[in-house]
Formats: structure tokens, C-alpha cells, sequence
């Protein structure tokens, strides 16, 4: 197999399922799917690695299906990151212009003042965010390039994560025989996939929900405004049906696919299951009501905790856009109606678009973090300068992350 320049890798590692993405740059600025690999994740709880060995094989794994498919060999990729350990913040920095014309010199050190705040020694700083720029109090500025001002102010979120666990993905990954780029923040990662720029204009909070955390990403005016991890899942969703139906997780997990329906009042009374035994005992026929009278209490657990973050923010009203939700246990028939019914906002479901290649197969929510990997990756390679801050422990990810070291230090 032989290497191109024009590729990039996004690596999913997540709780459930570890999924490498591999993006083909093509002439006319898009990008073309050329190769997915998959693979059941061993080694994850809830978003952070708790055993290295059975992480970096998944990860092998899956990386050989996907350089299998593509036909190249991959030896660098863009990870995310995900876990109730992530925090974000909102931070102000302001400067003196010089020579009273906002120069890009100007905007690094916005953005360096804005990101000095105090965090414990335990965290690091994963991204630095802009929201807006205010020059001389004019606001809602995007870019302030060029503008005339004495006085630049920048508002920005800033996102964490503990220093151990950002380090267990890096040293996984870097143990499968890959370098580590970037690391980006899954819900970042899946909003690059599945929301479009007027959602995020109006007002949109996109929920990822994934094997171990639900993953909350609020955004307001083209820029992200408040990010959360609330540490439900499906996988939540699989013990409760394993215990209620007593059967083995592993076809407690088929059943929830297949047949799984997170609102009672949209199965009908006649639908049957058979549910394998637990201890060689015979298999049984059972309801479809009572698996989803199984599920429900849990989806509306889920989704009222993102309701309840949701107008801790204050943003509830500026969501004109409503919510979009994404992640394989989005796929859910009935997430939809019971996400609508606890938040008390129009909902929909967010697949990936936005690439080209091979869409049918990654058109499903289960992709978006790993199909946004990959267009944040070309994003970024596309516009070097929007790179805003990344630090400590990060500055040792490669070349990329070295070269903003260099150029901001």
C-alpha cells in the first residue's frame, strides 16, 4: 500500500466502537470517503480509556480494515476526545491595537489574553474557541482583520479535559503505530458533519449520543457557545434491557437495535420478540410494549438531563433551529418524538454531509464524529491561521501542533 499527501484520518475512538475514516482532498476543495474501517471497542468506559492493550487493538483493527479499503497505508490521524472529565468555559481578553489597525499579530494576542485563565494543574486546555471580536465596542465581529481601533476585545470558549486521560488516547493510538495530530472534542467533531451554517446561525444544540456519554454542543450566532458531556448513553440504554428481559448483554444489544422503540405509545399491541435466556434456559416470546416501556424511562432520563443543561445556559429562547441529535443510538425509532417531547423543541436527526465517495455507507448518525474528523481536518488545513490555541501536553502531538507551539511562543 502506498501513502499519498492529499489524505486525512479520523479515528472515532469511542465506548461502544472504535471507526477510522479515511478522507481523500480532491481538486475542487471537497472530499471524497475512500476507506472506513470499524471495530468493536474493548478497553473504553464512558469516553476514557480504562485498559491500554484492549484500546490499541481495537484500534489496529480497525485501521487495518480501513487502510484495506482505501489502499494506503495510514500513519497519522485526527482523534477525538470525549468523557465527563471535558469542561468549557466562556473567556473575555482584551488589547491595545497597534498602530490602531487589527492586525493578525493583534488577534493571536486577543486570543492568547482571552485563554490566560486559571485551571487546575490536573487539566489542559484542548481549544480555544472565538465567538465574537469587539473593536473600539462595536461587536459581533467575526474577523477583525484590517479594521481600524485602538481597543480589541475577543469573547472565546475555551474547552478542557484532564491531562491523564487526553494522554491514555494519545499513548493508545501511539501504540497502534500512528501518530496523533490533533485532538478534537467529539461533539466539535460530529457538529462539522451534521449541522448546517444557517442551523448554526439561528441557534441549534446538537446531541451526540454514543455508547457511554451524551455529548451537548450549543451553538448561537455561528459560534459555538457552551459545550457539556452528560455521562448517560447507550449503552445505559443495553443494561437496562439486559436486566428487565434477563438476557445477555450481547443480545440485549441486537434486540435494542432491531426492535428497540424509546416511546410505548408508537408499538403496537400485538408486536412480539423472541428473547434469548440467560444459563442455557429457553428462549422466550415477549411483548415489544414491554422492551420499550423498558427503554423509555431511560431516553426521557437522557434527554431531560440535556433539557435541564440546556436552560442552565440561558440559551433555551435563541435555539431557532431547535435541536439536532446524532450518534448510533440516535437511530432509535422513537428518539426523535421523545427528544421533542422533553426539551420542548423541534428535533431532528443529523447524518453526515458534506463529503463525497462513499456516502451510502457513511450516511448513518453512527458515523458523524468520525466523518467530522475528517472535515475538520480539512477545515483546518484549508485555513492554518484559524488555529487559535492548543498547549502543554498537546504541543507534543506531531508537527501540527508543534508549529502553532513555534509560532505563538
Amino acid at each position: 500500500m502506498g501513502k499519498r499527501e492529499n489524505i486525512v484520518v479520523g479515528l472515532d475512538v469511542g465506548t461502544t466502537k472504535i471507526c477510522a475514516i479515511v478522507g481523500e482532498l480532491v481538486q475542487d476543495g471537497r472530499i471524497d470517503v475512500i476507506g472506513i474501517g470499524t471495530h468493536p471497542s474493548r478497553g473504553l468506559k464512558k469516553g476514557m480509556v480504562i485498559n491500554i492493550e484492549s484500546t490499541v487493538d481495537s484500534i489496529k483493527r480497525a485501521v487495518e480494515e480501513a487502510e484495506l479499503m482505501a489502499g494506503v497505508q495510514i500513519n497519522a490521524v485526527y482523534t477525538g476526545i470525549a468523557g465527563g472529565h471535558v469542561k468549557g468555559l466562556n473567556s473575555r481578553g482584551v488589547i491595545a491595537v497597534k498602530d490602531h489597525e487589527v492586525s493578525r499579530a493583534d488577534v493571536r494576542r486577543v486570543i492568547d489574553a482571552a485563554r490566560a485563565v486559571a485551571i487546575p494543574l490536573d487539566r489542559e486546555v484542548l481549544h480555544v474557541l472565538p465567538q465574537e471580536f469587539i473593536v473600539d465596542d462595536q461587536d459581533g465581529i467575526k474577523d477583525p482583520l484590517g479594521m481600524s481601533g485602538v481597543r480589541l476585545e475577543a469573547e472565546v470558549h475555551i474547552i478542557t479535559g484532564a491531562v491523564t486521560s487526553a494522554q491514555n488516547i494519545v499513548k493508545s493510538v501511539n501504540r497502534a503505530g500512528l501518530e496523533v495530530l490533533e485532538i478534537v472534542l467529539q461533539p466539535l467533531a460530529s457538529s462539522e458533519a451534521v449541522l448546517s451554517p444557517e442551523e448554526r446561525e439561528l441557534g441549534v444544540a446538537m446531541v451526540d449520543i454514543g455508547g457511554g456519554t451524551t455529548d451537548l454542543a450549543i451553538f448561537v450566532e455561528g459560534s459555538i457557545r457552551h459545550t457539556a458531556v452528560i455521562g448517560v448513553g447507550g449503552n445505559h440504554l443495553t443494561n437496562d434491557i439486559a436486566i428487565g428481559l434477563r438476557t445477555p448483554p450481547a443480545d440485549a444489544e441486537k434486540i435494542k437495535i432491531r426492535y428497540g422503540c424509546a416511546m410505548t405509545i408508537l408499538v403496537e399491541n400485538d408486536e412480539s420478540l423472541e428473547v434469548p435466556s440467560v444459563g442455557g434456559r429457553p428462549s422466550r416470546i415477549l411483548s415489544r410494549q414491554l422492551l420499550a416501556e423498558i427503554i423509555e424511562p431511560r431516553a426521557e432520563e437522557i434527554f431531560s438531563l440535556v433539557a435541564r443543561e440546556i436552560q442552565k445556559t440561558g440559551y433555551e429562547e435563541r435555539l431557532a433551529s431547535g435541536v439536532v441529535i446524532t450518534g448510533g443510538t440516535s437511530c432509535l425509532h422513537g428518539m426523535v418524538e421523545i427528544a421533542e417531547k422533553m426539551t420542548n423543541l423541534p428535533v431532528r436527526k443529523g447524518s453526515p454531509v458534506g463529503v463525497g465517495g462513499l456516502v451510502d455507507v457513511v450516511s448513518s448518525p453512527i458515523y458523524a464524529t468520525g466523518v467530522g474528523l475528517v472535515l475538520y481536518a480539512q477545515r483546518n488545513q484549508d485555513k492554518e491561521e484559524a488555529r487559535t490555541g492548543r498547549g502543554g501536553m498537546l504541543q507534543k502531538m506531531g508537527r501540527r501542533m508543534r508549529s502553532w507551539v513555534r509560532e505563538f511562543f
